[in-house]
């Protein structure tokens, strides 16, 4: 499914769907030792950093999808995709105000890309919760990745304590990466 925006203007929907509460592991891309241990090399054409968020982003991000409750809540991440360093957390509304699926909403979208190009930054990546299930992508997670450089990264909801996890999706292949949470 190609991404972009669709006739009445909003982004993809993830579909409801039935996640096991187990799920799998993660898959794993083949790794080449690199100079950074940050750094797993994929392709000639993309190479997958680490993400780094302050703990300032960590906590917007956190609580937006807390305040969603009992839909998902989704947004965005603007930042370095060289350093994969996320600067600012960009919390949208989910059109599709629903506890199974999220639409982000265009206007933000557009609004968080221009203020991210503004300080010199990109949209680095798209956050949402899982309200009921833990943080893994879904079938649906994966076949909207419209960006293979992106940080794809998910908060469950389903625990006393939320759980954040990231990925990295390319070609389909899930790939979970650390999360180091900086100071600031």
């Amino acid at each position: 499914m190609p991404f972009g925006p669709r006739p009445n203007g909003a982004l993809p929907v993830r579909l409801p769907t039935t996640r096991s509460t187990g799920g799998p592991p993660a898959q794993r891309l083949p790794f080449a030792p690199a100079k950074s241990p940050a750094v797993v090399p994929v392709s000639s054409s993309v190479s997958l950093v680490m993400l780094s968020l302050p703990r300032s982003v960590h906590d917007q991000m956190v609580a937006h999808c807390l305040v969603g409750l009992p839909d998902e809540a989704c947004g965005l991440l603007g930042g370095n995709l060289g350093t994969g360093e996320a600067v600012t957390c960009y919390p949208t509304g989910n059109l599709a105000a629903s506890a199974k699926l999220y639409t982000v909403d265009p206007k933000e979208h557009l609004r968080a890309d221009r203020d991210a190009e503004s300080g010199g930054n990109s949209i680095i990546g798209v956050f949402h919760s899982h309200t009921h299930t833990e943080a893994y992508p879904s079938p649906t997670d994966v076949d909207q990745a419209p960006d293979p450089g992106w940080h794809y990264v998910l908060v469950s909801l389903r625990d006393t304590q939320p759980v954040v996890r990231s990925y990295r999706i390319v070609d389909g292949l899930i790939t979970e990466e650390p999360v180091r949470l900086l100071p600031r």
